[in-house]
């Protein structure tokens, strides 16, 4: 249930399994328990390969300006080379220069086949850097003891031990293998100008010895390898940690959508169906009550049983080993109406007739099985993009969903964590005096829903939150056409009615409502063409002049506070 982000990369190593647990059901709450899983090994993941793409890139691109640096230095000499060594060191220094920028270049631009063999280019990368730092460490021994002095070898090499360290990502036993071969190396040259260079062999005979040059190479190698392999463990570490950070069950966390007071809505991406999803989901740290989390978990066991296509789709639900409770919807490209109204004013009456005569339909099911939402509102209705089509409508997040059947206790606890449940600028008459509610209450938050989409504002309004619920309760609302001039007398009818402050004055059931808004005049005219044309339009302006606020190819909308 996820799109895939990651850029061409292999597929990871095939000895390489996944170590997801096996679902267990919660005792507390009998739904699934699931634990947060790392998957498949990082250093096998497509993120790992991703991640070393990127590493290996600027590692390559740091040691070809190093290396052009100091070949630039040599050419200003080159009339000091002299003999067959002078110019094969060169030419090996001109080689390693442009394997390395070649390496960094072409994983900038992305090419596919280096993306495929990207260990194979760590190898070439860091092993021609070696040899040429073997060949320079034997020169500079032998002309600079010539001189009577000891060449500094270890130098470069502290350099590429921690370049290594620092950009590649790797294991603590994988940065062992590579990283002790360069610490040995220096040590290796240094015995072997001894063993064939009289004039290197006389210069360390001279030291004394405390202070043999030998012994002094083997302990800095041996402790910059130490702190390298020692850094690369506590970074793999870490990665290995955001990696399974990222996973939640048997869903990949990709991007954070939003954050509320109750929650958080990451895209996400099912690890082997591959389609985008909304996963949301509340950690026991935020919620601070447990009747915050049963609050969740009675809007996932409530969307669940329905199945109508105008409402958000629930995929999966269940609880981590943390007790981090979650559940997955279906991903919905689209703009909340509120999103709609906020950057682009008030709406058509045709357009406003089709979005609510959807979320009628909506509302007819979720009605007919004893639910009301209470939290009907702009931002929880989406204009998605579905199945091709343009303008679907989709009602989400019944967190404050009530059965009409009488209260228990449980549902006082469960609903009064706010005291006045549902949005202040959308609420019935009865949320705001604490009455009983029924399938009446939502057509009255409807009615306030199309108010607000014809006029660009709620119908009562103002910084007091208890004067706009008192409102609601007890102040009969204007017309919207005196906001908006242009709206049709017989939609603002039907709108008005639904406004009233007595349930028996509103239309009975949303059923009764959609056959009201499909006779006004305007019924019919915001067809799919239309629909199709107003995003394309959107999006190119989009393109051309960004506006203000929110973008928008925002993806999700989905009220998590």
């Amino acid at each position: 249930m996820a799109a895939t982000f990651s850029s061409a990369v292999p597929t990871p190593d095939p000895g390489t399994q996944d170590t997801n647990l096996a679902p267990s059901l919660d005792p507390r709450t009998q739904a699934p328990a699931v634990d947060l899983v790392a998957g498949s090994r990082p250093e096998f993941s497509d993120e790992a390969y991703d991640l070393l793409a990127i590493r290996l890139k600027m590692a390559s691109l740091l040691l070809c300006c190093g290396f052009l640096a100091f070949l630039i230095r040599s050419l200003l000499f080159i009339g000091q080379f002299h003999t067959i060594l002078d110019w094969s060191l060169l030419a090996l220094h001109v080689g390693v220069t442009l394997v390395t920028g070649l390496v960094g270049i072409r994983l900038y631009q992305c090419c596919p086949r280096l993306l495929k063999h990207l260990r194979q280019a760590e190898s070439m990368v860091f092993g021609l850097s070696a040899v040429f730092f073997c060949v320079l460490n034997y020169v500079q021994l032998d002309r600079m003891a010539q001189q009577g002095l000891l060449a500094p070898v270890i130098v470069p090499w502290l350099l590429l031990i921690f370049t290594y360290a620092l950009y590649i990502p790797n294991s603590w036993q994988r940065a062992l293998r590579l990283i002790a071969p360069m610490a040995v190396a220096p040590l290796v040259i240094t015995v072997l100008a001894l063993w064939t260079s009289p004039a290197v062999a006389h210069v360390i005979s001279q030291a004394s010895r405390l202070h043999t040059p030998v012994l002094e190479i083997a302990m800095v190698a041996t402790l910059a390898a130490a702190i390298a392999v020692w850094g690369a463990d506590r970074m793999h570490a870490m990665r290995v940690e955001v990696h399974e950070m990222q996973r939640l069950g048997q869903y990949r966390l990709r991007e954070l959508l939003g954050v509320g007071g109750m929650g958080e809505v990451y895209l996400a991406e099912h690890l082997l169906l591959k389609r985008p999803c909304a996963l949301k989901l509340i950690r026991p740290e935020k919620a601070g009550d447990p009747h915050l989390l049963a609050r969740f978990e009675r809007e996932v066991r409530s969307t669940a049983r329905l199945t109508h296509w105008n409402t958000v789709e629930i995929f999966d639900y269940g609880r981590a080993a943390d007790g981090t409770f979650y559940y997955v919807m279906e991903y919905l490209p689209g703009k909340t109406l509120d999103q709609l109204v906020t950057q682009y004013g008030p709406l058509p009456a045709e357009r406003v007739i089709s979005l609510l005569e959807q979320t009628c339909d909506a509302l007819s099911e979720a009605h007919g099985l004893g639910l009301v939402h209470r939290d009907i509102k702009p931002a929880n209705i989406i204009a998605a993009h579905q199945g091709g089509q343009y303008d679907v409508a989709k009602l989400l997040d019944f967190g404050l969903v009530r059965t009409n059947r009488a209260e228990t206790a449980e549902d006082v606890q469960l609903t009064q964590v706010g005291v006045v449940a549902g949005s202040p600028l959308f609420l019935s008459p009865e949320q705001a005096l604490g009455d009983q509610l029924d399938e009446r209450s939502d057509i009255y938050s409807l009615g306030a829903v199309a108010w607000f989409l014809l006029a660009g504002r709620a119908p009562f309004t103002g910084e007091n939150v208890i004067k706009v619920i008192l409102a609601h309760a007890h102040q009969p609302p204007e017309p919207p056409s005196r906001v908006n001039p242009t709206v049709p007398a017989d939609l603002e009818a039907i709108v008005m009615r639904c406004l009233s402050k007595q349930p028996d004055q509103r239309y009975q059931s949303a059923a009764e409502l959609r056959r009201a808004l499909l006779g006004c005049r305007d019924a019919g005219r915001w067809t799919r063409e239309a629909a199709t044309a107003w995003w394309q339009a959107a999006e190119r302006m989009t393109a051309a002049t960004p506006p203000q606020g929110l973008p928008l190819d925002q993806a999700l909308a989905v009220t998590v506070g």
